[in-house]
């Protein structure tokens, strides 16, 4: 427990005090956002706000994660370094996309197809390696199976071994590509994502400890969880939470820095990796909710615009709509922080809820 609580503090600490030096470093390159011409009028008094925070966010996770290790004396663990590997590779594409951006001055940065291409080559890396590296008790950081609160009886491995291993790869980029684009998605408005990732983050590392209070390992029995790094996970999960709470006190309206795709995609990548080395990849479903609501209001835009050319919302992701509505920025990002906690609270609910009837 002493290292999930130095890796959040770590983390807040490093992240608020380093957040300004960076964004000092930002201001003399004069890498400052883009700000789309058919958004929002409001968002065009931010063009010049400097980008990439996310690399703080990312930096301080790091730091913290390692540190909390070093203080307690503890090694680090396959689960954590993968959920971080992941985190990092696929905020490496956010902050090519945004060098990009930056260096372009328009607000494209990398083509669809080589963004993708990146995200898929940094999820699959993730995913067959998440299969290896068996403990003493043969548990693996993931397994073949797919998972909610805990495993279901929807096994990959029944296709073979081969073809089980592609399945499972198909369906961990599926994960991942659903919350980093949800999340990327989200973060369109002053501390809308951050605070969001924040209550996801903070559910999971609730969910982690608990399983690690239930671990076959030391309380055998039919309710215990095999997740084979628990207490690990949290601090994994502890680590992003105090980053981007650090992060926040710049983040939030009027914001001094955005995280930029460089935070976006990293964070989402984030949830993905926790939700599969917990055994909770539906739930993640419902802890991120907010983003899984922002990300349909776009499909649905889309997908109605192309049939009947009318538009559902006055303007996609669904925030903006709201905007456009005149309501002001920050009653938004409060009420839609309000959707985001109530959306953890009922995942958590929901993971207890389990716990206490019995695993099916």
């Amino acid at each position: 427990m002493k290292a999930v609580l130095l890796a959040a503090a770590i983390a807040l600490v490093l992240s608020l005090l380093g957040t300004p030096l960076f964004m000092k470093f930002l201001v003399r390159r004069r890498y400052g956002q883009f700000i789309r011409d058919d958004g929002p009028t409001s968002h065009h008094t931010k063009r010049g706000t400097p980008t990439m925070g996310g690399a703080v966010i990312m930096g301080s996770a790091l730091l913290a994660y390692s540190a909390a290790h070093l203080f307690t004396l503890t090694p680090l663990t396959v689960s954590g370094v993968l959920v971080l590997f992941l985190m990092a590779g696929l905020g490496l594409v956010g902050f090519l996309d945004d060098y990009l951006k930056i260096s372009r001055q328009r607000s494209l940065g990398l083509r669809s197809r080589e963004k993708l291409a990146g995200q898929t080559l940094v999820a699959v890396i993730f995913a067959v390696l998440a299969l290896q590296f068996p403990n003493e008790r043969f548990r693996t950081p993931a397994v073949s199976f797919v998972s909610f609160v805990r495993d279901t009886n929807v096994n990959f491995a029944f296709a073979g071994t081969l073809l089980g291993l592609l399945l499972f790869v198909l369906w961990a980029n599926l994960i991942v590509a659903g919350t980093s684009n949800g999340v990327n998605l989200t973060d369109g408005l002053d501390g809308l994502a951050t605070g969001a990732s924040v209550m996801v983050f903070g559910a999971y590392v609730l969910i982690a400890i608990w399983q690690s209070n239930q671990s076959c390992q030391f309380n055998p029995g039919l309710k215990c969880y095999e997740v084979r790094d628990p207490r690990d996970l949290a601090v994994v999960a502890a680590a992003l939470m105090g980053a981007c709470f650090g992060f926040l006190w710049w983040n939030a309206s009027p914001a001094q820095i955005f995280m930029g795709d460089t935070g976006s995609l990293a964070l989402g990548g984030a949830m993905a990796g926790l939700a599969i080395t917990t055994r909770t990849e539906f739930l993640v479903v419902i802890l991120g909710g907010l983003f899984v609501i922002i990300t349909l209001s776009v499909i649905i835009q889309v997908g109605f615009f192309k049939m009947t050319g009318k538009r559902v919302f006055r303007m996609a992701p669904l925030q903006h709509h709201f905007e456009l509505a005149g309501w002001n920025e920050v009653t938004i990002v409060i009420r839609f922080w309000i959707v985001a906690g109530l959306f953890a609270a009922l995942g958590i609910g929901v993971f207890y809820a389990e716990w206490v009837v019995g695993a099916a």
